[in-house]
């Protein structure tokens, strides 16, 4: 059945203009930006389809050309215009960041940290510089693969810290295997960073882990 043989209240377009897009699942809203399906299916089977072969919709934000492309009725201009939504949002919530305090918009900076980190396959560090009024000032990421306290460099960290005159820092990395539980070596890499800011006065404010949707806080679980 074509969705607009569906009782108004349950197409997603409909939903979405009365009860606001929060209402909706993740296929419903994967189906308006689809607007169409195939044959004999509608764009709500074809978002379920895609969500069942990728998983989650950061999957699919982060699944390359050619493998959406084996999705029936998914071609390079749904990529395109997938991508461009993606990066939309990251710049919006970026936007927002550099605007107010982040600890006033906590999770303002989680949704973004987990657009950010959560696609990759191996591990990123990355550092948000911060002013004085801890608004986001720049967003760098600064290692890659395999993260322990020898393989993240404190001196490079406070060279970017004093080239953006920074005041404070959160840190972030992923973890790629989706267990969001800090190792012993992201406590005693936190440590050390802690430390060499401090002799340059900078705060370090937070450290979040990211997999998939899932963040941990070290300020919040008292590991900072």
């Amino acid at each position: 059945m074509a969705i607009t043989d569906w009782p108004a209240a349950e197409r997603p377009r409909e939903k979405l203009i009365e009860l606001g897009a929060h209402a909706l699942s993740d296929a419903e809203l994967l189906a308006i930006f689809l607007r169409v399906g195939v044959v004999g299916k509608s764009a709500v089977d074809l978002a379920r389809d895609l969500l069942s072969q990728f998983g989650s919709l950061n999957s699919i934000f982060a699944a390359t050309e050619h493998e959406l492309s084996q999705v029936h009725g998914i071609g390079s201009s749904k990529y395109v215009q997938l991508q461009a939504i993606f990066e939309m949002s990251r710049r919006a919530l970026n936007e927002q960041l550099q605007r107010r305090d982040v600890l006033a918009s906590p999770q303002t900076v989680r949704d973004y940290l987990v657009l950010k980190l959560s696609s990759y396959a191996k591990e990123v560090f990355l550092v948000l510089f911060l002013d004085t009024q801890n608004r986001l000032l720049a967003t760098e990421e600064m290692f890659s693969g395999s993260l322990t306290e020898t393989s993240v460099y404190p001196r490079e960290i406070v060279k970017r810290v004093l080239h953006h005159n920074a005041a404070a820092v959160i840190f972030a990395h992923n973890h790629p295997t989706g267990n969001v539980k800090q190792s012993q070596a992201d406590e005693l890499l936190t440590k050390q960073l802690q430390q060499a800011l401090a002799l340059i006065d900078v705060k370090v404010l937070d450290h979040f882990i990211v997999a998939g949707n899932n963040t941990l806080s070290f300020s919040q679980t008292g590991l900072l």
